[in-house]
């Protein structure tokens, strides 16, 4: 089960709540008992591992493009 966050438009606190999937995605403040909140989407960090993900990994320089076409 995913932590979601939210905020509340009420007292401004910022919370954190363990919910499944598929349940209603509100939820009432843990502060001042709220039900006027509203879900926060921050940004997802990736992490690219492994090569390929780089555009100098997988090309070859000219000067070995023109030493294989000879």
């Amino acid at each position: 089960m995913p932590f979601y966050k939210f905020k509340c438009n009420s007292c401004k606190k910022n919370f954190e709540v363990l919910k499944k999937i598929n349940e209603e995605k509100k939820a009432s403040c843990p502060y001042c008992d709220s039900e006027d909140t509203e879900r926060v989407y921050g940004s997802v960090g990736v992490v690219f591992k492994g090569s390929g993900f780089y555009s100098t990994d997988s090309k070859k320089s000219a000067s070995k493009k023109a030493e294989v076409s000879k």
